[in-house]
Parts: C-alpha cells; sequence; structure tokens
C-alpha cells in the first residue's frame, strides 16, 4: 500500500480520492450536526457566519468541511513543493492528513478547526518565505495576521502566535522590530473586530465572554472506543519513530530544511501543551497536529531504507482507520 501511495503519478491522485471518498463516506451517508463544544455553543465570530449560513442542514456542514479539508490537502502538497523540505516530491503528507481526517469520526462535521488550520498552513507558507530574506521580513507580520484570523474561527490557535515568535528567532537575527510587527499582526483583526461590534452596536462584552469561554471554557472531551484507542497508540508509536528518525537524519540537511522541520517540531509540541493544559481543547486538535505529523511520517517512510518496517506501520493504520469507517457506517 506504502509503494502505491509513494508515486506522483495521476494513478496516485486517483488513489487519493477513491481513499478521500471512503473515508468520508459516512460522513455524507449519516450527516451529524455538531456537538456541544465550547466552540459550538460559543462561536468566535468568523465561525458564527459560517454557522448561520449552514444552519440545521448537518449536510451542508459536511461538505463545507469536506471542501476546506480538499483545499487543506493541496496546500499540504504545495508547501513541501515550495520548501522542499522533504526532498522529494510525493503525495504524501496529504495521504497522510487525510487518515488522520477519520480517525474520529465525530468531527467528520461542521467545525471551525479546520478552517483555522488551513490559516496555520498559510502562515507557516508566510514564515519560511522570510528565509533569507534582507530587511525588515514583514512575513512575520503576515503570518501573524493569518493566525490571529483563524483564531476568529478557533479562539485556541491564538497561541500559536507564539509560533511566529519562534519562527523569527528561528530564521532571523534577534531584531526587536520584528517581534513587533509580529504583535501588531496578532492585534489587527481583533482591533477591526471589536470596531466593527462596536459600529453596528453589537455586545462587545458577549464578544469578550464566548473569547474567554474559547480560551478556558470546559469541553465535554471524548468518549473513545477500544479501536481509536489501539488506532492512536500505533499512531503515537508511528510518530515517535519517524521524530527519532528525523532527529538522527537533520544535521545532514541542508540549512533551510532543518529550521523548516524545528518549526514544525514545535508546531507539533504546542497542541499537546494546549491538551494538557487546558480544559476547553480536545481531540478537535488532531486538525493541527496532523499538519507537523503528516510531515514528519512522510519523511520516515520516503526515506526509511528497511521498507518493511513502514510499510507495515502504513497499511496497518490504513486498515485500522477503513475498518473504524466502516463500523461507523453499521
Amino acid at each position: 500500500m506504502l509503494r502505491l501511495f509513494k508515486g506522483t503519478g495521476p494513478g496516485v491522485i486517483l488513489l487519493i480520492v477513491v481513499l478521500l471518498g471512503g473515508l468520508w463516506a459516512s460522513a455524507f451517508m449519516d450527516p451529524q450536526m455538531p456537538g456541544q463544544e465550547p466552540f459550538e455553543t460559543s462561536p468566535m465570530p468568523l465561525y458564527g457566519i459560517v454557522q448561520s449560513i449552514i444552519g440545521n442542514h448537518p449536510l451542508s456542514g459536511v461538505i463545507f468541511t469536506f471542501l476546506i479539508l480538499s483545499v487543506m490537502l493541496f496546500l499540504l502538497v504545495n508547501f513541501n513543493t515550495i520548501v522542499f523540505f522533504i526532498n522529494e516530491r510525493t503525495f504524501l503528507p496529504a495521504v497522510i492528513y487525510l487518515l488522520f481526517s477519520a480517525i474520529f469520526p465525530e468531527m467528520q462535521v461542521l467545525n471551525p478547526v479546520l478552517p483555522a488550520a488551513l490559516f496555520l498552513l498559510l502562515a507557516f507558507i508566510r514564515i519560511m518565505d522570510a528565509y533569507r530574506k534582507p530587511g525588515i521580513a514583514f512575513n512575520f507580520f503576515d503570518a501573524a495576521l493569518l493566525i490571529s484570523i483563524g483564531s476568529l474561527f478557533y479562539a485556541n490557535l491564538i497561541w500559536f502566535g507564539l509560533l511566529v515568535i519562534i519562527g523569527i528567532a528561528l530564521l532571523r537575527t534577534g531584531n526587536i522590530k520584528e517581534i513587533a510587527v509580529c504583535l501588531t499582526g496578532l492585534a489587527v483583526p481583533y482591533i477591526l473586530t471589536f470596531g466593527l461590534y462596536y459600529v453596528l452596536g453589537k455586545d462587545i462584552g458577549t464578544f469578550l465572554t464566548d473569547i474567554r469561554d474559547n480560551l478556558f471554557g470546559e469541553n465535554a472531551g471524548y468518549a473513545f472506543t477500544r479501536l481509536s484507542v489501539i488506532i492512536l497508540i500505533l499512531l503515537g508509536l508511528i510518530i515517535l519513530t519517524s521524530i527519532v528518525y528525523l532527529m538522527m537524519q537533520l544535521n545532514s540537511k541542508k540549512i533551510k530544511t532543518r529550521k523548516t522541520f524545528y518549526l514544525l517540531l514545535w508546531s507539533f509540541v504546542i497542541p499537546l501543551i494546549l491538551y494538557l493544559v487546558l480544559s476547553s481543547v480536545s481531540v478537535e486538535l488532531i486538525w493541527i497536529t496532523g499538519i507537523p505529523a503528516a510531515y514528519f511520517l512522510a519523511h520516515y517512510f520516503v526515506f526509511e531504507r528497511k521498507k518493511l518496517v513502514p510499510e507495515i506501520m502504513f497499511t496497518g493504520l490504513l486498515v485500522l482507520i477503513l475498518l473504524l469507517q466502516l463500523l461507523t457506517i453499521i
């Protein structure tokens, strides 16, 4: 299975389309309304607009999420094409992220996290575009702006503003102006939103309450099934293996490649910390952690010389996730 998906021809694209349909069949066959998480009951402004447009039509919500996911899959491949940090053209990041999207069938509904993850991925692209750019790189303003806009869908994305500062530390010599530019980028969408609320006569206090609920409210949590626990244990072992393999290979890579992977490592650590520290987050973070994890696994699957072990890992993960989706349909 891994050998099939490692190719770059039209046949691989067809396989991805078939896999996409198979992993999301249950979502389209039996569309569900979102749950009662804080980001649903106290939506951030941009997600509130999406909710008002979708209304009580779960199928429309699934279609919206499906379209955003399709754009994500394209950008995941495109990011590696632009920076070329895996050093091989491959569709594997998209394939792996697609597998992640099906681990929790209850998340295959309208949600604010996937649109926020899309803005985070765009921020990655802008940050790495600042590599060796002379003068003040306003890429960091753009990246912070994108993250802040994404947080108007999913408030906890605002914590990833730290990632822009980490990007400045990785790519530039210490420059207080670029940090100030970054903080300005984070602030601008909220300043505009507060101004818009004031002009339209909307309750600013309600907006502040929604922000508090989204950042520090109580999430109901997720009821893990035995199969989902098995999948997560296997996935954890694969991710750990891929990170260890990456760290062993990192010193032999080009400087830009190393810095890209360091940025991705931080983007993997931050949501893990959020999951442990904040009661407002739960398994929806799979949409965000899936971005760096997809690249770690793709790098491991492409370059590991012992082909049998990666093949077993990939095929086992694929079969278990397909089984999970099949049981959801039944």
